[in-house]
């Protein structure tokens, strides 16, 4: 059994206007066990919270960073926390 864990990712490059938020929601919701949101920021950047399995999240950050992204993802920052809770699903905010 996997413990649970909290990533918080802060993605760089063209990722809003290009439907990023809702292809991270959908991939959340395809890894399965997930929750959190996707959350454009006034700088530019997507802000991506997903608590749930380690292994879960890391399958995320590695989508977050690969080529199968909408747009064009430069860089993602990421930091890891134990889950804090009180997410319904996956959101799109």
């Amino acid at each position: 059994m996997s413990e649970d864990v909290r990533l918080a990712a802060w993605v760089r490059g063209h990722v809003q206007g290009v439907g990023f938020r809702w292809f991270t929601r959908a991939r959340a919701l395809e890894l399965g066990e997930l929750s959190g949101f996707a959350l454009n920021l006034g700088d530019g950047r997507v802000q991506v919270v997903a608590e749930g399995p380690k292994e879960r999240c890391v399958a995320l950050l590695d989508w977050l960073h690969g080529d199968d992204t909408p747009g064009r993802v430069d860089g993602v920052t990421e930091i890891w926390d134990t889950p804090r809770g009180g997410y319904d699903g996956f959101a799109i905010r």
